[in-house]
């Protein structure tokens, strides 16, 4: 399929996928367990098994390159963390059985590198508190060199190939190679279909993918924005980067990340934006902030050079970014 970076779409796609399975398994089976990091972010042990269990097939397939993670294992390491970690490492046993406890945090710890001329940036649960409520989220991988994305995927346990939230059904990955297209599949395999963003270009039809979740947000300035473009269509809800999945298969055109008033200083972690905005341009849309730059890796683990994120169909792009501006939502909020 690909002619470029081809062992490491190969890679990504099979890591997505054992990723995503795994945490499927854990949100039927498991109440979602919870513990606090220092950010108060809910952290469950399908995070920390699926960190990993890629880990573990990176250093296997690629043991030089480096992985920028969301997680470590220094939170459980306490002792009243003890269950939890155990019961990460049951999880883990299933692919790898004998594994310990020490095998385990080291692993999640392979995700704790900086940023290098190579790496692998990983977000295990990418919408945790969807996954906690039993609705979207994913598993997202992107490898990056020299600050250009080249390889993204994500898994999306509960999206099926018709890109509808589908819980009982066998879930989609989605696969984006630069220069070579964003590919959607099953999560269990079979044929995979090219993904094209939608040719809607009057803003009235635009649908805007939004968040359930609104506190790392500013739902008024979307409410703003709706109103400035004179969009009519409703908007599709939808936790994680499951939407720019939707957005890539043509099912939606914008995605606003506005920063909230009660995080004004806040910086997207590359983690949450490298994979879908590589899925989102090499299916035809376009990613910037929200003052029209293009979003830079080569910042570290942070987008400290960007304000915000704007994802969209492309042809729907200078629209956004007139009204982006029109209602204020390119400025830090106070």
């Amino acid at each position: 399929m690909f002619q470029t970076h081809v062992e490491e779409a190969d890679f990504a796609l099979n890591a997505v996928r054992k990723a995503a399975v795994l945490s499927r398994s854990i949100q039927g089976e498991l109440a979602p367990r919870t513990i606090s990091k220092s950010d108060r972010s809910p952290v469950t042990v399908a995070d920390f098994a699926s960190q990993a269990i890629v880990a573990q097939m990176l250093q296997e397939r690629f043991p030089r390159d480096l992985m920028v993670g969301e997680e470590d294992s220094q939170v459980l390491q306490q002792p009243e963390q003890a269950e939890t970690l155990a019961a990460i490492a049951r999880y883990v046993d299933r692919l790898h059985p004998g594994v310990t406890l020490q095998q385990v945090s080291r692993w999640i710890d392979h995700g704790a590198s900086e940023p290098d001329a190579r790496f692998w940036t990983y977000d295990p649960i990418d919408g945790t508190k969807g996954f906690l409520r039993g609705g979207q989220y994913v598993s997202a991988l992107a490898l990056i060199e020299e600050g250009r994305v080249l390889v993204a995927a994500i898994g999306c346990p509960n999206l099926n190939t018709d890109l509808v939230t589908d819980t009982d059904g066998s879930g989609c990955a989605v696969l984006a190679v630069r220069g070579e297209g964003s590919w959607l599949f099953h999560l269990d395999g079979g044929e995979s279909l090219r993904m094209s963003v939608s040719s809607r270009s009057d803003p009235a039809q635009a649908r805007v993918l939004r968040s359930f979740e609104s506190s790392h947000t500013d739902a008024e300035k979307i409410d703003a924005l709706v109103d400035e473009m004179g969009i009519d269509a409703p908007p599709v809800r939808m936790d994680s980067a499951a939407k720019s999945a939707i957005l890539a298969g043509g099912a939606g055109e914008l995605i606003f990340r506005l920063l909230s008033s009660k995080r004004p200083d806040y910086k997207e972690k590359i983690w949450d934006q490298a994979a879908g905005a590589l899925i989102v341009e090499e299916a035809g849309g376009k990613v910037t902030d929200l003052r029209g730059t293009p979003l830079d890796f080569t910042c570290g683990r942070e987008l400290t050079a960007n304000f915000g994120v704007l994802a969209s169909n492309g042809l729907l792009h200078q629209a956004a970014l007139d009204a982006v501006r029109a209602v204020g939502a390119d400025q830090r909020p106070v």
